[in-house]
């Protein structure tokens, strides 16, 4: 079947289409109109230039700024930015990341708040086509623009990078020459971390809305309450995420069939309606931090066309993605916490009257013991991850630039901590239907925590003797990959 087509036209691009985008679920088409504001746009610029001073086209950039440039000098100026700003270090960006840099940065362009060529658009639009991307490193931004991965970018567009094959067809773009009005503009935007972002929050919100099933798989086998989920709870107190996530385990649960044997249970079930609500307020709080910046013209100098005029700012800089993806980490490590709560409960005796571990016999033998270690040992590393960004400071280029957000690294850490957070809840899901197993216990296929209890069962192993439960583990976390459970 042929991948969709999107129309991108600046203002209307989602995270999840990013992500089609990356993973070539979907291919792009630039809108006419929007290609055409673009040509007006140039026409505007060189206008406004013939009036006044322009950081990037008529100046020097950074500390240079007041640098004004020779007629001799703007010639070349574009592809000396882009030399010089290219140094980025570190690992290559894998390809599905800088793909969804090219989306971003192609979409943001369209929106024409720069002079930048339209032939630099299509180019970067017959990359994604041809599954092209530029050898782009990882390490180089610190929150106030990719300068270093767009530059390389640029570098690639006119020929002096190299290019990598990834998943499509079709010839690399041909070489294209860039100048002064193209260099600046290219290289003002946070594409690369915007498009990791968008990533790992399309692959965290399949994960999160399998955080309900998991925990209610979890709460059958104690035979929990459904008291702190209860609609009268959540409207006194009424947070969104909280409600959310109440009111849906009471879609898997209501009517309860059995009667909870304990007044109530330990945090891990009573409290996940607060700490995974907030996650999934953090959660929201980062898309609509996406929907904006994904269709932003944020370049500085930012032009106008109505009135026709350049203007200087910091839209640049990534505060508030920043701190978006801080607290969506901060609080994804509470739902894991959690996670890792309910594991400890499912191998205790006293909590689901089968043997400790859920081991095959009470003799000693280990049963899921490890799986809880293993837990630990994600959520360790979801910990590390989990430390704020924007604690950083640097002050640079002469004093000049005194701020930075450190958005990159936020970036990039909450596509890593996706990973981990999914091993930990595969790993009480291994638990979990291996003691509904244990019990007996067989949900009605007829719902839908009855169909997971099946899925989840279908790609796990029902023996109960000790072994190796990595496959185990691993099967549950690729279950938990997919889309729609």
């Amino acid at each position: 079947m042929k991948a969709p087509i999107l129309t991108l036209d600046g203002a209307s691009l989602t995270a999840a289409e990013i992500a089609a985008l990356a993973r070539r679920t979907a291919r792009a088409r630039i809108d006419p109109a929007s290609r055409e504001r673009m040509l007006q746009a140039r026409r505007t610029a060189e206008d406004v230039v013939t009036r006044r001073r322009v950081y990037g086209h008529t100046t020097g950039v950074g500390a240079n700024r007041t640098t004004d440039l020779s007629e001799a000098a703007a010639g070349d100026h574009g592809m000396r930015l882009l030399r010089s700003h290219s140094g980025a270090i570190g690992p290559l960006v894998p390809v599905e990341q800088t793909r969804a840099m090219l989306a971003v940065r192609l979409n943001q362009l369209l929106r024409a708040g720069s002079a930048i060529s339209a032939t630099v658009a299509d180019r970067i639009a017959q990359a994604l086509d041809s599954g092209h991307v530029p050898e782009v490193h990882a390490y180089g931004s610190i929150g106030t623009g990719d300068l270093t991965a767009l530059a390389e970018l640029g570098l690639a567009l006119a020929g002096e990078h190299p290019w990598r094959k990834g998943e499509g067809s079709g010839p690399a773009p041909e070489p294209l020459a860039l100048d002064r009005w193209d260099a600046l503009p290219l290289m003002s935007s946070s594409a690369l971390t915007i498009g990791q972002a968008a990533l790992a929050h399309h692959d965290l919100a399949i994960l999160l809305d399998a955080v309900p099933l998991i925990a209610a798989l979890s709460l059958t086998v104690v035979r929990g309450s459904t008291e702190p989920y209860a609609s009268v709870v959540h409207a006194l107190r009424p947070h969104a995420g909280a409600t959310r996530l109440a009111a849906r385990m009471r879609e898997l649960l209501d009517p309860l069939p059995w009667e909870p044997p304990l007044v109530q249970d330990p945090y891990g079930f009573r409290c996940l309606p607060q700490v995974h609500g907030a996650t999934l307020d953090a959660a929201d709080a980062l898309e609509s931090v996406l929907a904006i910046e994904i269709n932003a013209a944020a370049e500085n100098p930012l032009l106008s066309l109505e009135p026709a005029d350049y203007h200087h700012h910091g839209g640049f800089h990534q505060a508030s993605l920043a701190l978006a993806t801080d607290q969506l980490r901060l609080a994804a490590l509470g739902t894991a916490q959690l996670s890792t709560a309910r594991i400890g409960v499912l191998v205790s005796p006293v909590f689901t009257g089968l043997p400790a571990f859920l081991a095959q016999d009470e003799d000693g033998s280990s049963g899921v013991m490890v799986t809880e270690y293993a837990a630990q040992s994600a959520l360790a590393e979801l910990r590390t991850l989990a430390q704020p960004v924007t604690l950083g400071h640097a002050v640079l280029s002469r004093g000049v630039e005194e701020h930075a957000s450190f958005a990159a690294g936020g970036a990039r850490h909450l596509l890593d901590g996706v990973a981990l957070l999914r091993l930990v809840f595969a790993c009480e899901l291994v638990t979990a239907v291996r003691a509904l197993r244990m019990n007996g216990v067989i949900l009605d296929p007829a719902t839908e925590l009855g169909r997971f209890q099946r899925d989840a069962g279908a790609v796990l192993d029902p023996g109960t003797a000790d072994r190796d439960l990595t496959p185990d583990v691993e099967a549950a976390a690729q279950l938990l990959a997919r889309p729609s459970l």
